[in-house]
């Protein structure tokens, strides 16, 4: 990454899944819709079910990618806390929350934490709150 992350840049887009995969699977469903209105035939229902289960496998590979990555940032910050002040992190952050907090530096970590469980802050509350960044380049 040539260009040093922050909150107006942290978003990753990947473009073959998010501007291939994603509009070709989007464009087959439409296509395959449309071919069961205007020739109705045995075929078209089977081409709307193939193309139906290719949207559910494309949405399938972005939950379960997020949801794994979602589990070892949990991992990976609760024992960041953990070395950082000697106790696992409070169960009442959420996933999100987490997730968010993973960009602050060990300087700010601890007390960002303090600080979400106590004001309920929202994960781009505390995005916006990270004063020294945490670069995160392996998020997909």
């Amino acid at each position: 990454m040539t260009q040093e992350q922050n909150y107006k840049n942290h978003a990753r887009l990947h473009p073959l899944f998010h501007f291939i995969g994603t509009p070709l699977a989007l464009i087959t469903f439409i296509g395959a819709i449309v071919y069961l209105f205007t020739s109705f035939s045995w075929i078209s229902v089977l081409s709307v079910i193939a193309s139906i289960c290719i949207m559910v496998c494309i949405i399938l590979v972005r939950t379960y990618a997020t949801k794994l990555q979602d589990r070892i940032i949990r991992n990976e910050e609760n024992f960041r806390h953990y070395l950082l002040t000697g106790e696992p992190l409070n169960s009442r952050l959420t996933t999100g929350q987490i997730v968010a907090l993973r960009f602050a530096s060990d300087d700010q970590f601890p007390e960002l934490c303090r600080k979400a469980v106590n004001e309920s802050l929202k994960p781009d509350d505390i995005k916006k709150a990270v004063k020294i960044w945490r670069a995160d380049s392996l998020r997909v």
